[in-house]
């Protein structure tokens, strides 16, 4: 049988350098980092953990090696995030927005500008490089980011790109960008998902381009969040912003929304394996705590049927999830890093059951797990995070699973024969009601 779950020596060898790392090198900066009020300042106690993530080949583990990048296959790059997150996700979300950032530069750009930006980033000696994804929008109005896909102007993304002979000029507001960069003045480059076309809405008229640095008119404020305090998220204003035109991914012209739901759907399994990296930290200190503590009986609470049972099934399930995080990354790896279905699917999953597991942990403990002297309180806060963002499950995830399976010519068996799945734009927006009102007529006429 071809299928097997037992790692090859590689993969153990990229599971120790990144448990070695995360134990020995991160997890002594996140207790100060994870506590400190100031978002900017929190942010910046994890630098020293990231230039040595950089220097080690973790940072830009994603990239393509042809660029300078390490190269990893999707699913080697699971098993090297579930170490990291297993200790902090926060920290693993700075090194996969690098991903976010520069992947749609191996996919949509031209060989000038892989070389260019995908070089840039594989090797900087200050080992500081960062890259952002820069997609979602501030809440109200038409503007925001979970129903960019409603076709009626102006719906959608609301961030403008007017070309301005050899530039484009940019004027909009983004929310949830992956960075303001350590200084808070912006990242070595940012991927802007941004509307070239301002007749249409939802998914026509988008684009993706690359945004650097120092690029005037634009300003970054840091946002203060309740989990992933660790890495950081901004509120960014583009007031006239200069953008070469040589800066537009050509592949991504007009088809910035494949761009999000390829993104989102990359990173899918890495959002689960993060879930299941905290939910495995939190059943590991559970687990201990249970061995050890016997709440005011004559033995520790382990041998009680209720903990023994709660704890099996938390354990159980973060061996299912592990393995569909895998399987995902897996799927990726084998159909060009496209897994629009199966990627969604796995992310929605994954995120929501992790985090059932972790208040099953807190159960266990019981109120000991509000203390500060134990990291439940974090692992909760963490684990909150994961279902709500990449792509809310409730927001994009589930809108491109249902528009995929509800395609009259989508094959039910198709996962499990590990076939192709191809997203197409009419997927897109299914349960809008942009599309219930262009889609019901027609419907009703067919009935009749």
């Amino acid at each position: 049988m071809a299928i097997d779950f037992t790692m090859s020596a590689e993969q153990r060898k990229i599971q120790k350098m990144a448990r070695d790392f995360s134990e020995g090198v991160l997890a002594p900066v996140i207790p100060a980092a994870d506590k400190e009020p100031d978002p900017m300042l929190a942010y910046q106690k994890t630098k020293s953990a990231y230039v040595a993530a950089y220097k080690a080949g973790i940072a830009m583990a994603m990239l393509p090696s042809a660029y300078g990048g390490g190269g990893l296959s999707c699913l080697d790059f699971v098993i090297a995030a579930e170490e990291i997150c297993a200790v902090d996700p926060g920290f693993a979300c700075t090194v996969l927005c690098n991903g976010l950032g520069l992947m749609p530069v191996s996919w949509y750009g031209s060989e000038e500008q892989k070389k260019r930006f995908i070089g840039a980033a594989t090797s900087d000696p200050t080992g500081e490089y960062l890259s952002a994804w820069t997609a979602g929008e501030p809440p109200g109005g038409t503007g925001g980011t979970a129903n960019f896909d409603s076709p009626l102007p102006p719906a959608g993304i609301g961030l403008t790109a007017v070309r301005d002979g050899d530039h484009y000029i940019l004027n909009g507001r983004k929310k949830w960008s992956s960075s303001p960069g350590w200084d808070g003045f912006g990242t070595n480059t940012q991927c802007v998902i941004v509307r070239t076309n301002s007749k249409v809405g939802g998914t026509e008229g988008l684009s993706a381009m690359v945004v650097e640095r120092g690029t005037p008119g634009i300003t970054w404020q840091f946002l203060n969040k309740e989990g992933h305090r660790t890495t950081s998220n901004a509120l960014v204003t583009f007031e006239n912003a200069r953008v070469p035109v040589d800066n537009l991914l050509p592949g991504a012209e007009g088809n910035g929304d494949f761009v999000i739901n390829r993104n989102f759907a990359w990173s899918g399994p890495v959002a689960a394996i993060a879930a299941v990296g905290v939910a495995r930290a939190a059943y590991e200190d559970a687990l201990k705590f249970a061995k050890s503590n016997t709440a005011g009986s004559l033995t520790p609470i382990i041998r009680f049927q209720n903990v023994g049972y709660i704890l099996g099934d938390v354990a159980a399930k973060i061996e299912s999830a592990r393995y569909f995080s895998w399987r995902a990354a897996d799927y990726l790896d084998k159909h060009e890093q496209h897994a629009e279905l199966l990627g969604a699917m796995c992310k929605i999953n994954v995120t929501e059951a992790m985090f059932e597991c972790v208040f099953k942990c807190m159960q266990v403990v019981g109120v000991n797990s509000l203390s500060t002297e134990h990291k439940f309180g974090k692992y909760l806060r963490e684990a909150s995070v994961l279902p709500i963002y990449d792509g809310g499950n409730m927001g994009m995830q589930r809108r491109r699973v249902h528009g995929v399976i509800a395609h009259p010519d989508f094959d039910p068996r198709a996962p499990m024969d590990d076939s192709f799945v191809k997203f197409e734009k009419s997927m897109e927006s299914i349960g809008t009601v942009a599309d219930y009102d262009k889609t019901a007529p027609r419907l009703m006429q067919a009935a009749e």
